[in-house]
């Protein structure tokens, strides 16, 4: 996993920026119910995200958290006495405070099942009833866009997907939480070229295989004779699952 204290200041200008935070907003805002008092942005990062769900809702008051402290300093300078430093396995939150608990790109990185499974049960606990919960899902396949870097990238070992819209579907069932609708935003400024997949590939991102196994250099190779080896394949499409607790 990423040392998001060390990316903190890089992160938004590496992830798409504000177009991309927008269209999540925007995706995010379309499953929420327009009413509510409160919302819980777990894993909040920068806050770029949680800004403008506050600023879209002006009358719902929006709490972030997040694990790491760099994350957490930035989305405090956005939000300013609205950011807690917590896990999200352990929301130091009573039961049934909030009307809605969002969560971007916060699932796909835990590794271990009974860390998704305590996720969800946090989030179910938090929600009153008939509140909302919207994630993303299915983050990796997301970046799949069909292009001629994924056809030479196939044959790479994939690491079971935790973020999966079944399993995530499946863990919410068992806390009692209830599918309640979908939605897709576009990564803008995300789309993949050979170079940068290729420095992504020697830091073992998205596949199993660790730096310098020769199946990883024989993918380097193929990429490297890709055309157009700095522009971007198409950008991927991120997807939203919503569950409703009764």
């Amino acid at each position: 996993m990423l040392d998001y204290d060390r990316e903190a200041d890089a992160y938004d200008a590496t992830r798409g920026g504000e177009p991309r935070a927008e269209a999540a907003a925007h995706a995010v805002l379309g499953l929420l119910p327009d009413t509510g008092r409160r919302l819980l942005d777990i894993a909040c990062g920068t806050g770029s995200v949680t800004r403008r769900l506050a600023a879209a809702r002006p009358g719902t008051r929006v709490t972030g958290v997040d694990l790491s402290p760099g994350m957490a300093r930035m989305a405090a300078a956005r939000l300013p006495g609205a950011v807690l430093l917590a896990d999200s396995r352990r929301l130091p939150f009573a039961d049934g405070t909030f009307d809605a608990v969002t969560s971007v790109w916060l699932l796909h990185l835990l590794d271990r099942p009974a860390d998704v499974g305590a996720v969800l049960a946090e989030v179910a606990r938090v929600l009153r009833p008939g509140g909302v919960y919207v994630t993303t899902v299915d983050k990796a396949a997301a970046h799949d866009v069909g292009s001629d870097i994924d056809a030479v990238l196939v044959p790479r070992p994939r690491r079971p997907a935790p973020d999966s819209a079944h399993r995530v579907t499946e863990h919410a069932a068992g806390h009692g939480l209830l599918p309640a609708g979908q939605a897709s935003f576009p990564g803008l400024g995300q789309g993949r070229s050979p170079r940068d997949t290729i420095a992504d590939l020697r830091r073992g991102w998205f596949t199993m295989l660790p730096p310098g196994d020769p199946r990883a250099d024989r993918l380097t190779e193929r990429l490297a004779a890709l055309p157009a080896q700095d522009r971007r394949r198409p950008d991927p499409r991120f997807q939203l699952r919503s569950f409703r607790k009764p």
